[in-house]
């Protein structure tokens, strides 16, 4: 198998707009998607992950609770 360069950023733009569009049709029927996040103890790198997640949560139209 032969190693393969992925540009990380595009995939990610084009994952989350899938994403969007399955939320958009969830909407259509009444259904909204959530993440819930409990943030234990006070690690600077774990509130910045959680940040991140409540950040794509909105980009994508997902309800997030943290």
């Amino acid at each position: 198998m032969t190693a393969q360069i992925i540009d990380g950023k595009a995939l990610s733009k084009q994952l989350r707009t899938g994403f969007r569009e399955r939320v958009g049709r969830l909407a259509q029927h009444g259904v909204r998607p959530g993440l819930a996040v409990i943030l234990v103890g006070d690690n600077p790198a774990s509130r910045v992950y959680v940040g991140n997640k409540v950040k794509a949560c909105e980009e994508c139209g997902v309800r997030s609770l943290h």
